[in-house]
């Protein structure tokens, strides 16, 4: 039986990570607090292998996000549907900024087309700092709290993602802050991963 992707979402999505398993991973709902995703990523693997179920019973696989390479310092992941079908990749920079992180994605056919980047480059400086603080510094989530935009290759914003005060950096919001088409699909899936490598900033 054929399964139906959804792609029209209500917005603003929720993700919100779990803190009782041993595994990073998160539940993404929507507006009116329905599941929308399970995503789970696997531990002890020799490659990054991230699951997306429909829900928490892991009972229907939809995407699987997987590193291209053993060692992969683009570090690059390969978005493919429950048929094995590509999707898009998403690429970190390869020089970690203490600045701003930036994320890097392409379509089906590895063409650049979006970016994902800090929307202010001073919250990551200074939660660095701040960090850095005995026992002070475990009060970062509370206080320096990253967002994140993806645009197009013009510079629009299409999307804004938040991640809200949280003792563990377990709350994400994303905002839909354009009226155009966009591949909603790509770029949430996009998103959902780019927040796996980013959980903890901020």
């Amino acid at each position: 039986m054929e399964i139906l992707m959804m792609t029209a979402y209500k917005y603003p999505l929720h993700f919100k990570f779990r803190v009782t398993t041993f595994a990073n991973d998160f539940i993404a709902s929507d507006a009116d607090g329905a599941t929308l995703f399970y995503v789970r990523e696997k531990i002890f693997k020799w490659r990054d292998h991230i699951s997306v179920y429909r829900d928490e019973s892991k009972s229907e696989l939809l995407y699987e996000f997987i590193s291209n390479k053993l060692i992969d310092f683009q570090q690059t992941l390969t978005i493919y549907d429950h048929q094995n079908k590509v999707i898009g990749k998403v690429r970190r920079k390869s020089i970690k900024s203490l600045w701003r992180s930036t994320f890097y994605l392409m379509d089906q056919d590895d063409r650049h087309d979006h970016s994902i980047t800090e929307k202010n480059v001073w919250t990551k400086f200074w939660d660095s700092l701040f960090g850095e603080l005995p026992l002070i510094g475990m009060l970062s989530g509370y206080v320096f709290n990253p967002s994140y935009l993806l645009k197009d290759q013009q510079g629009n914003v299409l999307f804004e993602i938040v991640k809200e005060p949280s003792f563990f950096g377990r709350k994400f919001t994303l905002y839909k802050e354009t009226d155009q088409p966009v591949d909603d699909e790509r770029m949430v899936l996009s998103l959902m991963l780019m927040i796996l490598a980013e959980r903890t900033n901020g």
